[in-house]
């Protein structure tokens, strides 16, 4: 009987020498569960860091853009008003040059010159009075629209006033004027022609452009109240003149 005990113990001895206990178990389950979910939870914050970094740089590069696109559009709106205005005074011009074509065709077509008595001293009367004034105008007027010296240009019509200052084309005259020095950004000067041209010359078909016109040179100063009274004027006082619709397109700008 104490054989087979004995056999029996040592049999069970083996086994358990045979089936060590699993150490490494023992330490996850004391230290080793403590330690994993902290690793693992690290790694999560560190993945939401950068998720938020990156969400953060991808709104900063969103906002910069926007910036970037309001900038833009900034510049283009200014572009377009800038171009709209250009437009404005090239339509302006080209009208003006139309009327001065059509005005010499009509003159030339309604009177003859005058013939010249060659008993008449040639010096001190060489030509009529109308005629030498045509010519004089007419020359002014070429060296714009043909020659395009400005600046001869100015002087021309300055001696031509000086010569002629009840001319039936003054308030042409001084409208030319106005426009040749504004083209200069001689804003003060350019003001005083075209208010000559409203103040000295109410039945001038020139009155209502140079009233479009001073509403021009008033915006250019900043003075917007100034600028909407004088095309206020051109709309409501000269409703079929051709400035009326220049007019009205820089008062519903304004507004």
């Amino acid at each position: 009987m104490k054989k087979p005990l004995i056999v029996l113990a040592a049999m069970m001895s083996a086994t358990v020498w045979a089936n060590p206990a699993p150490v490494s178990d023992i330490s996850r389950s004391r230290g080793g569960q403590s330690q994993a979910p902290a690793g693992s939870m690290e790694q999560r914050l560190d993945a939401l860091e950068r998720i938020v970094e990156a969400r953060a740089n991808a709104q900063l590069r969103m906002q910069q853009q926007l910036e970037q696109l309001l900038d833009e559009v900034s510049e283009l709106r200014g572009q377009t008003e800038l171009h709209s205005y250009q437009l404005e005074e090239i339509v302006q011009r080209q009208r003006d040059i139309y009327q001065e074509i059509e005005r010499r065709m009509a003159s030339g077509s309604a009177t003859a010159p005058q013939q010249i008595e060659t008993s008449i001293d040639p010096v001190t009367t060489q030509y009529s009075t109308d005629v030498s004034e045509n010519d004089a105008y007419d020359r002014a007027v070429q060296l714009v629209l043909r020659d395009r010296r400005y600046d001869a240009a100015i002087t021309a019509f300055e001696g031509f006033l000086q010569s002629y200052p009840n001319s039936v084309y003054a308030a042409n005259a001084n409208y030319w004027l106005g426009e040749l020095v504004l083209r200069d950004n001689e804003l003060s000067k350019a003001k005083t022609y075209f208010q000559r041209v409203v103040q000295n010359f109410s039945d001038s078909s020139k009155v209502p452009d140079a009233l479009f016109k001073l509403g021009q040179i008033a915006e250019r100063e900043n003075n917007l109240d100034a600028a909407k009274g004088f095309y206020r004027q051109v709309v409501q006082q000269h409703a079929n003149a051709p400035a009326v619709r220049l007019a009205q397109g820089r008062l519903d700008s304004l507004n």
